[in-house]
């Protein structure tokens, strides 16, 4: 490790530097399932002991290039504290809104993968046409397409269309998903845009069957009970956390 990146770690809290770690490891995994669209999406999360404070993307960076040290910290306000300054402006406004108004999300993800824009252009939105796609419909929100979120009035729209969900259609736009700690915002993510895939592809067959109502609200059931351990996505996300190590990505530098 660089002696300017040391110097980083040392002047910040072991909360944020390990939520600077996980959300490096995130930003990679995506990379790896091919959630990216260049430079113009973004991930984030919440520093658990400064609850005003989000980290990002340093503006530029390829997903696969992102580390713990690169990225950016900010404020609510919009305020960069530290060295790395440059943020995509609609990020910001997309996040931080989020945080705004959800107190208990922890981490925010926001894709323009070809699936969940192709599916948000649709009339009827994520449609329950597989098992993978019953867990994003358990918490589902939709907001409408108002430009590309560099109007920080958005942030309210966001705030109040989001509700109680964890997912949010944004309509001719993507997916965006939170979460209460990176590992569960990460599990929301990847099965919203793996059911958009097999939302895709089996309309694409002309004949397509969903999942009965009752069926599905059986299926909600079980997740809500899931939910409400608190352990969403952890067992996958230390299997990805070994698959990385064993790749030797620098996601924790």
């Amino acid at each position: 490790m660089a002696v300017a990146e040391m110097i980083k770690k040392s002047d910040m809290s072991d909360a944020e530097w390990q939520t600077r770690v996980d959300l490096a490891m995130l930003y990679r995994v995506l990379a790896k399932y091919r959630m990216t669209d260049l430079i113009y999406t973004h991930l984030s999360a919440r520093i658990p002991d400064e609850p005003n404070t989000f980290l990002i993307n340093n503006y530029g960076e390829m997903f696969d290039e992102v580390t713990a040290s690169s990225l950016v910290k900010m404020d609510m306000d919009g305020n960069v504290i530290g060295d790395n300054d440059q943020f995509n402006f609609a990020g910001y406004c997309i996040h931080s809104g989020i945080y705004i108004a959800r107190p208990d999300a922890m981490c925010v993800t926001h894709t323009h993968t070809r699936a969940t824009v192709s599916v948000s252009a649709m009339a009827g939105g994520l449609r329950p046409l597989s098992q993978h796609s019953l867990f994003p419909l358990y918490s589902m929100a939709y907001h409408d397409y108002e430009g590309p979120a560099n109007d920080l009035a958005e942030r309210e729209s966001l705030g109040r269309d989001i509700g109680d969900k964890f997912c949010m259609m944004l309509k001719n736009h993507g997916s965006l998903c939170l979460g209460r700690t990176i590992p569960e915002c990460f599990e929301f993510t990847y099965y919203f845009d793996t059911s958009c895939q097999i939302q895709i592809d089996a309309m694409a067959s002309g004949e397509i069957s969903e999942i009965p109502d009752d069926v599905v609200a059986d299926a909600h059931r079980q997740y809500k009970t899931r939910f409400e351990s608190g352990e969403i996505g952890q067992r996958a996300w230390e299997a990805l956390r070994r698959q990385l190590d064993r790749e030797g990505a620098n996601y924790a530098t």
